[in-house]
């Protein structure tokens, strides 16, 4: 008896929502501009970002303004003061 492997490799979410897809890769793609950044500075972006990430799970429109706000903010170099206030 030959046992059958079953050909169900998971290909993602069975459902279809584009905010979260839409998200889902903007959260991709700032993983990616920060990945190159100097050490300290890229682990305390990330920090930020793997809370916008664990914040879509509950409220993905909460998530996705924090996630613009936090992609503006990278792009001008601008830090926010509570960003600040957490690397003291």
């Amino acid at each position: 008896m030959t046992a059958t492997r079953p050909e169900s490799c998971w290909t993602g979410p069975a459902w279809e929502d584009a905010t979260l897809i839409v998200l889902a890769r903007q959260l991709r793609d700032a993983h990616s501009r920060v990945a190159p950044l100097p050490g300290h500075e890229r682990r305390r972006l990330h920090r930020h970002l793997l809370a916008i990430t664990d914040l879509a799970k509950r409220d993905p429109a909460l998530a996705a303004r924090r996630l613009e706000s936090f992609l503006t903010d990278l792009e001008t170099g601008v830090e926010r003061s509570d960003w600040a206030a957490e690397t003291r």
